[in-house]
Order: C-alpha cells, then structure tokens, then sequence
C-alpha cells in the first residue's frame, strides 16, 4: 500500500492550466469533492487500469528474530575427573575435533598411586579367594570354626570391592585395565574427544594445575544447531510444532533457510517473550553458532477477497481505493482490509463492490491529483 508523506506538486501528466476559478477548460480534469474526472489523454498517460477484486489464498506473515544456539547434548564442556597438571594440548579455537581422538594429556602421581593400588588389590585377590574357598571347606566338615570362615569370606568380597572401585576410578580417568600391569604403570592420562565437531573454547596452559571441577575444553557439535527465536507472548497462540518458517542472516538476507518449529517455550521473560526453538531443514556449515537471524512464520492461510497492495492508497491513517464512476471519473471510496501478504491485501465486505470498477493501477496518481486541487 502506498503512503501520502507530502503532497507534490501536479504531475504533468495532470496539470492543468490557469483560468477561471468556475469554469473547466478544455482538456483539464476536473475534481469534486472525493471524485476526480480525467481527460483521455490524461487517463493514457496516468495508466490507470481497472479491474475486479479477486478471490485468494492468502496468509499473513508474523516477522521475528532470534540467533542460531546449540542443544545441551551438542555443548560438551571437557574436563578430568581427578585433577592434574596438563602437560600436553595442541588444540585452537575453531579447530576440528573427531570422536575418540586424544586432545590433551594431563600427568600426576595420583594416577601412578592408584593404579599401583589396583594392582597390589588385584595380586591379593587370588590368595584372598583361595583362602576363603579353603576356609568354607573345613568348615563344611566342622574342621574350622565360623568365625574364621566369616573372616576369610569378608577378607575377599571386601577385596573384591576395592578392585571394582579402582578399576571405574582409572576408567574414568581413561586407563585402560586391561592393558594395565607391572611394565604400563604411568604417570600420565589422556583426554579423549568425546564428539565429532570443533573447540569453542580453550581455558587453560600447558604446565597449568587444573583441579576436576575446571573446564579445560568447550567442544560443539554443529550438526544439530537450531535456531532460537524471540516471540511476544501475543503472538504465542498462533504457532504450533511442526509449523513451517524461513530464515535469512542480515549479511544475505536473500539467501533463505528452510526451518520447521521443534519447541515452544512455556515461560515468559521479562519483556513479555519466550523462546521459540526451531530445525533446520538442511545444515549449513556456514551457520555458527550466535549468529542472529531474522525468521517469517506464516501463521494463518484463508480464502479471501484481495487486490494487489498498489490499488489500495493510505491518507490520514485510513485506506483508500479509486472506483471508476464513468468514463474516465473515479471517486475514492475508504475501505477496511485485513492481513496482507505477497504484494495481495485482503478487503473486507469487498463483495459490495462491483466487479471491473476497482482502479488496480494508478491509484496514488489519482490521490495525487486529488489532494493537489483541494490545496488550491
């Protein structure tokens, strides 16, 4: 819909010329109240054309933001369970990591004490079970008091609960046990990438201390980013899951994105939003996390009487259509429209117009002319 900011002076294509006030010359249009009568070569060279409103699908667009982010379960933030001094990393910010790979190692002589613990517990363990299996027997046949039975049987389970617990200590700290005995004994752990993706961030040093409640490493997983958008809580009640939208980045805002609504957020902020997360449809590995985005989400599809945004004219904060009288004489009628979209706007009671009357193009020239001799 086109706009009245300031009223120009005439086209030439309607000017007219002086004379009497009362009298019309020749070849001059002529404008009465909200009608305006054009000569034929004026009609020609406005291009006015005419025509009927129409009957379409039509949906009106609901424009927001929001920033591509990162799901919980592709933010992993890299960590050793027991402390120690880092003595290895050769990771970047922006570098790609694969699943499995060794990122960084980190030495202490906790590592060398506690696999020597399993060890010692594991060497025990025979003479323990041994033991105890004798103790049962003789005291099956009354040669053994229970009291040493019971102690023998305490003596092993409880050693067998001391090797379970060393060997998840080394599993979390990434030893292997299996490999593990007089001659492997070291000093040192390795860190292992848990996802295929790349580091984000990178917080500490070679030689630096790191205690087990520090991140050493921030990983992301792009491929399963989404994009979350702000939504007012008036808007809320128009979308659902599985609704489709498209989303483009300021920087190519012609390069659309194809994204489907995975999630609407129950709780509103304090300016009146919440959080809308939505999938994308392909993933782009020119997206990064952070990067804000503009999103249109069609949120209502109806068969309505429309006509095209340039028949339709805005005064005074009211719109406006041209309605051909006669030949050549069109009178401005206001009008009441609904949603708009594609270039279309929908009219409502459009069906008290008559087709073939409606001014399709033309129309701001002919409220240009109109308002321009009411000046005068």
């Amino acid at each position: 819909m086109k706009t009245l900011s300031f009223i120009p002076v005439m086209l030439w294509i309607l000017s007219s010329c002086g004379g009497k006030p009362t009298q019309e010359e020749p070849g001059q249009a002529a404008e009465t109240g909200n009608s305006v009568v054009l000569t034929e070569a004026q009609a020609r060279n406005a291009g006015i054309v005419t025509g009927s409103i129409e009957r379409r699908d039509i949906a009106s667009v609901l424009k927001v933001n929001g920033k591509i982010d990162v799901p919980p379960q592709n933010l992993v933030s890299v960590s050793v369970p027991m402390g120690g001094y880092l003595k290895t990393t050769r990771l970047l910010p922006g570098m790609h990591v694969k699943k499995g790979e060794v990122i960084a190692a980190v030495e202490d002589q906790q590592y060398v004490q506690m696999q020597q613990e399993y060890l010692t517990a594991k060497a025990r363990i025979g003479f323990l079970e041994n033991e105890y299996l004798r103790q049962k027997e003789l005291n099956e046949s009354k040669s053994a008091s229970d009291k040493v039975y019971q102690q023998a049987e305490s003596d092993y389970k409880r050693e067998k609960i001391v090797i379970a617990s060393l060997a998840e200590k080394l599993r979390m700290a990434g030893i292997n046990t299996d490999r593990l005995n007089e001659s492997t004994l070291s000093g040192s752990i390795y860190i292992h990438s848990p996802i295929n993706g790349y580091v984000s961030k990178v917080n500490v040093n070679t030689g630096k201390y790191v205690s087990p409640t520090e991140v050493l490493f921030e990983l992301i997983n792009p491929e399963d980013i989404h994009l979350a958008l702000k939504v007012y809580e008036k808007d809320l009640g128009k979308l659902f899951i599985g609704q489709a939208l498209t989303a483009y980045t300021n920087n190519q805002p012609e390069k659309k994105y194809r994204c489907e609504i995975l999630l609407v957020g129950k709780d509103l902020s304090a300016d009146g939003n919440t959080e809308v997360h939505c999938h994308f449809e392909e993933y782009d590995k020119t997206l990064f996390p952070g990067t804000y985005m503009n999103a249109e989400i069609r949120i209502k599809n109806k068969n309505a009487l429309v006509l095209p945004e340039e028949a339709i004219v805005n005064f005074e904060n009211k719109h406006f259509i041209f309605i051909q009288k006669a030949a050549n004489e069109y009178e401005m009628t206001e009008l009441q429209t609904g949603m708009s979209a594609d270039g279309w706007v929908e009219v409502l009671s459009g069906e008290k117009i008559k087709p073939g009357e409606v001014v399709l193009k033309g129309a701001y020239t002919l409220l240009m002319s109109l308002k321009n001799k009411e000046e005068e």
